[in-house]
């Protein structure tokens, strides 16, 4: 996919360059973070670059700044319309505070409670509408058409596109001798916009920068579409990385991807849940599912050879009801919270031993639940379901092994 030209593919590097000019005085330069413990994993260099602490708390205010700083007069009158289950709600908002433009925002009925307190606080109006962001989009871009209000597209838009872009100028500037940088993929507009800067960049400088996205393996609408080469929409999507949760990716992201990017990757959920928990132990950072791809995919080492790497950490703006299952099932799958259901006779002493096995291989019990009624259990029997703190998958499964040993038969529940 790499190697080609970005001229000709509907966003220029002028136009990247024009878009930072646009942004000044309203976009932060986020700053880079040198990660000592990824680089310990990868055996390179790692820096992590930190949109997760950009205005609105993700990259899509440059993107949506972008396009509304551009609006005539006439346009800037009639208002904008969007439709985002969150951070390009609050991109939007944003911008559109700056400007003094009237922004009316369609979010699905189910959205988090933090992210359309955000947006209103911002001062958009906001409508809840359907229970998808399909159906929300739909109803945004039918009241566009019927009021005249200018639809802010989230990716699939040439403004849109170089606005995201200058993430990577900032990127060349802060670590030059990048060699490989990593960014999570939905629509694409952020790893469209950014390839065409770094290519480019590279290019000029004679050497080569691989530009990698990452999607979560359940919304994964790249890979088949650059196999196909052509759009190819999920029937289905379904991960905790709502962030880029898209079906379908845009056509001009797209079209530029499939002539830029160096390869699409995917990585699972339990890989999303861990990388989360590492950046928020390792490096103290509040990084949304969809911010933490590209660590993901460096712990799950699906990046072959990335010498000095920069993940794109793209957005920060986590539900805490999300974040506590996240970190939940983070801690599961690194095996440091283990849950267990065991069988046992009801009678006095029963629970008591399981206890001392626990204790004796030196784990913390958090938590048990006790039941007798359910459909599996028979008269005389007892359902325990024991969750603890463990300190790895060895120690998970010492203590597992250990329970075998005294006659039980623990059955790990996955969360």
């Amino acid at each position: 996919m790499s190697g080609s030209s970005t001229t000709d593919l509907g966003v220029r590097y002028e136009d990247v360059i024009a878009a930072r000019r646009l942004q000044a005085g309203l976009i932060e330069n986020t700053p880079i973070q040198h990660s000592r413990a990824l680089a310990r994993i990868t055996g390179s260099p790692v820096y992590l670059k930190c949109e997760n602490l950009q205005r609105a708390g993700s990259f899509k205010v440059r993107g949506a700044y972008t396009r509304m700083a551009r609006l005539t007069a006439d346009e800037r009158a009639r208002g904008v319309v969007a439709a985002s289950a969150g951070n390009h709600a609050q991109g939007v908002a944003v911008a559109a505070k700056h400007l003094g433009v009237k922004a009316r925002i369609y979010m699905p009925l189910g959205v988090a409670l933090p992210k359309l307190a955000a947006t209103q606080d911002h001062g958009a109006e906001v409508v809840l509408h359907g229970a998808t962001v399909d159906e929300a989009l739909a109803e945004a871009q039918r009241y566009a058409s019927a009021t005249g209000a200018v639809f802010v597209h989230p990716f699939d838009n040439v403004d849109v596109v170089a606005g995201q872009g200058t993430v990577g100028l900032e990127i060349i500037e802060q670590v030059p001798d990048v060699e490989t940088v990593l960014v999570g993929v939905g629509g694409g507009g952020l790893l469209a916009g950014m390839a065409v800067a770094l290519k480019h960049e590279a290019q000029r400088a004679g050497r080569q920068i691989r530009v990698i996205g990452v999607q979560a393996e359940n919304a994964a609408a790249y890979p088949p579409s650059l196999a196909a080469d052509a759009l190819v929409p999920l029937t289905k999507v379904s991960t905790i990385a709502d962030g880029i949760a898209v079906g379908r990716p845009g056509q001009l992201p797209f079209s530029i991807i499939k002539e830029l990017v160096d390869d699409v990757v995917t990585v699972s959920e339990d890989a999303l849940a861990r990388a989360l928990v590492f950046l928020l132990e390792r490096s103290k950072m509040v990084v949304e599912p969809a911010g933490a791809v590209g660590v993901a995919a460096l712990m799950e080492g699906r990046i072959e050879n990335p010498g000095v790497t920069v993940p794109v950490l793209s957005g920060g703006n986590i539900d805490p009801m999300l974040m506590l299952k996240v970190i939940q099932r983070g801690l599961s799958a690194a095996g440091r919270f283990l849950q267990v259901r065991i069988m046992l006779d009801d009678r006095p002493g029963s629970l008591a031993t399981i206890s001392r096995i626990i204790a004796e291989n030196d784990a913390n019990v958090t938590g048990v639940d006790h039941t007798r009624i359910g459909g599996s259990i028979s008269m005389g029997d007892v359902a325990i379901t024991i969750f603890m703190e463990t300190k790895g998958a060895e120690h998970a499964e010492l203590i597992l092994q250990a329970l075998r040993d005294e006659g039980y038969d623990p059955q790990v529940i996955h969360s």
